[in-house]
Formats: structure tokens, sequence, C-alpha cells
């Protein structure tokens, strides 16, 4: 009887520190899950630090680790999720390589979709990382369920499991800048969530910076929401309104109290690079709405491959 087979996908990128340690992890968990077989898709994007010599090597002494070089950086949205949609296997289970995802939770997703769930999610209430960024990121997330036109899974990564079913579904999206923790719950798929504590980055340094953050936070929003746009044109209308309001009310009061009722130049000042001020934020929102078309428009790759490693011909 041949054995299910199970994709377990992992993006790196400069995690020499970790990749070593992470496969053997994996390994040591999935020897106990006897009635599957397993395949390990590393997907490398351009490390400079010796993290694709370091595959390559662990690649040769076991085949069912398959590894994919991009052909640049393609930055952190893209890569992983083109990884996800290369995998083969009845279900695929997404971790990051710094062991921010335990993989010894793979045990727990798979009993999970053995009861029928096609979604199981990871999702971290408790991080031990930063407070602040923590912080940050649940106050987004609660943000972007408010005005989301679907629920939007609180507290996720994208740490889980997805079935064969729902990976299929994301390829006929073709999304060339995918926002996937957005992308899954529009397919209206049933959830199953489980809670835990995020554990702190084991060795090396997040990847993670400030315009990569704010990257994924307008992407999310712009991706899954018409509410900002829809707040800019009211915005504007009221703004609009209450400046014809303010204007009627200067020129009666001064052609009422003509010598006695000072003008100033203080608020118009004040009032303009207020209104300037609300005009460049929208105008930054509209734009960001803009580069989501020309991205969409462009239909470029979403990851140019180097070279793949362990795929049979069939897969490359």
């Amino acid at each position: 009887m041949n054995k299910k087979l199970i994709s377990i996908v992992t993006p790196t990128f400069n995690e020499i520190e970790n990749i070593e340690l992470l496969l053997l992890r994996i390994n040591e968990v999935i020897s106990a899950l006897e009635k599957y077989e397993f395949e390990i898709v590393v997907i490398d994007n351009c490390s400079t630090d010796g993290t694709q010599e370091k595959i390559r090597e662990l690649a040769r002494k076991d085949t069912r680790i398959k590894a994919i070089f991009n052909a640049r950086n393609f930055g952190h949205i893209r890569s992983p999720y083109y990884g996800i949609l290369q995998s083969s296997g009845v279900a695929t289970i997404y971790l990051a390589s710094d062991f921010q995802d335990p993989p010894e939770m793979i045990p727990q997703f798979i009993s999970e979709w053995e009861k029928g769930w096609k979604l199981v999610m990871a999702v971290k209430p408790v991080s031990m990382s930063s407070p602040l960024m923590h912080f940050l990121r649940k106050t987004y997330y609660r943000f972007i369920d408010q005005i989301s036109d679907v629920k939007i899974i609180r507290d996720s990564t994208g740490f889980g499991l997805y079935d064969q079913g729902v990976l299929n579904d994301l390829r006929k999206i073709n999304d060339p800048y995918p926002f996937l923790r957005g992308l899954i719950c529009e397919l209206g798929y049933p959830i199953k969530t489980i809670s835990f504590v995020q554990p702190r980055r084991l060795g090396g340094i997040t990847k993670n910076n400030f315009y990569t953050l704010f990257d994924i936070a307008m992407l999310g929003m712009v991706s899954h929401s018409k509410v900002p746009i829809r707040i800019a044109a009211l915005t504007g209308f009221l703004l609009g309104a209450i400046s014809i309001f303010v204007a009627f009310y200067f020129l009666v009061m001064k052609l009422i109290f003509w010598d006695s009722f000072p003008l100033g130049s203080a608020p118009a000042i004040i009032g303009l690079f207020f209104l300037f001020g609300v005009l460049l934020f929208f105008i930054g929102v509209l734009g960001e709405y803009i580069g989501s078309i020309h991205t969409y428009i462009q239909n470029r790759p979403i990851v140019v491959e180097k070279e793949r490693i362990n795929f049979s011909k069939s897969e490359n």
C-alpha cells in the first residue's frame, strides 16, 4: 500500500546558523509518523552566507530534501508563497526556518487534517519575541480584521497545514504578490486554529525590518479592503464641506464686524498645512492601491528559479 506524501516547506535567506538543526528536528518529528512519506522543500532566496552550500550538502545525504534556489532575492512574501505552490503532497505544512515556528507541532496539524480540516493554522496570542513588535502586530491584525471584507485569522504568520485542494485553488488565482493569510480566508474554507507560545529566534538575526513589516501591512490592507480608499473620499468630502462653512462664517463675520473682526494669517496657515497633510496621506493610500493594480497588470512571475535539487523530471 502506497503511503500518502506530505510536504514540508521552509524558506531560507542567510540561515546558515539554523538550517541544519531545523532539518534535523523535522526529521526527528516525522520519523514517528510512519504512515506517511515526506518531502522537505527548502526554497532559498539567494543567500550569501553559505546557506546554499549547506542545503546542497544536506540534500546529497537525504533525497527527501528538495531545494529550490532563486535567481535573486524575491522578497519575504513571494518566495515562501512560491515554495508552498511547488509542493506535491496531499497536504503541505509551512514553517519558518528560524525556529519561531516549532516543528514539534507538525503531528498536531496532521491529526487535525485527518479529522477533515483542510486548513490548520497555528496562532500565537503570546510571543517571546520583542513585546513592542508583538503588540504592534496584534494591533495591526485586529485593525485589518475590522476593515477587511472577510474575517482574517488573528495572530497567524502562515505557519500551518494546507490541504492539496486549498493549494490547487491558490494556484488558479495566480496572484503575483500574494497576502497568503488573506487569500486563504477569501477561499472560505473552515479553518482550525491551534494556539502556541511563539519562541524567540534560535540563531542569526531577523530579516524583518521597518520596510518589510510596512510592506506586509500595506499589502494586507489594499488586498482585502476598500475601506481606506472610501474613508479618503468621505474625509475629502467632509473637509471640503467644513472649509466652505468656515469660509462663509469668516466672510459673514467680517462683513458684520468690518472694523473689529480680524482675519489673521494663523488660521489660514494652520488650516492649509492640515489640509495638505490629509491630502498627502490619502494620496499615499491611493498610490498603494494603484501600485497593487500595477503589480497585477505587469503579470511577472512570482519567482524565477536558478536551480532545483532532488526534484523528479516531472516536477521540473
